[in-house]
């Protein structure tokens, strides 16, 4: 689903938050790789489960159609420097709920983004009647789990030692939710 672009200025930074769109997907494929390698936050390590230009500009088709998708990106001076998806899914069990996933260049952090991109991802899926947005964090990224609280996220279970990092040690996930019943 598409949104509307908005435009931020936060401790100087002026930026646009808006839907993904195709010609996007080589941008997002690079930037994804930089960010796995800027932070243990993410799943991944940089370059792994690599998804090619291609790829990213099927998955922004399909954002863009299905209505309990969303792909939003940020971008600074035309360069994209983060971004962030809910992905909701067709089983009918499950329709009422979105998983959300973000991520931003570490050159980028403290400017408000990330908080953004949730405050728009609410909005589009109460908007939206989708009832529960589903996330997971890893333990270590308290400023993350603080913002998710602030919005009405609670923690809904532990994975324990879920995660290895390169300190040799195990690390829980968190895994938080947000239900709306209105």
């Amino acid at each position: 689903m598409l949104v509307n672009s908005q435009e931020f200025t936060i401790n100087g930074l002026r930026y646009i938050i808006r839907s993904a769109m195709e010609k996007d997907a080589k941008s997002l494929s690079e930037v994804r790789v930089q960010i796995d390698g800027e932070t243990e936050n993410m799943d991944r390590e940089q370059g792994e489960a690599y998804i090619d230009e291609s790829g990213f500009r099927d998955i922004i088709k399909e954002d863009t159609e299905q209505v309990n998708n969303l792909f939003l990106v940020a971008e600074v001076n035309g360069k994209i420097v983060g971004f962030c998806r809910c992905e909701g899914n067709q089983l009918k069990r499950s329709s009422h709920k979105v998983e959300f996933g973000v991520c931003i260049l570490k050159d980028y952090w403290g400017y408000g983004i990330g908080k953004k991109f949730l405050e728009e991802s609410i909005q589009w899926a109460d908007t939206n009647e989708i009832k529960k947005i589903n996330l997971n964090v890893l333990e270590t990224n308290e400023n993350a789990i603080r913002l998710y609280q602030k919005y009405g996220f609670e923690v809904e279970g532990i994975l324990k030692n879920d995660k290895l990092l390169s300190d040799g040690k195990y690390y829980n996930t968190i895994l938080m939710g947000r239900f709306n019943d209105s």
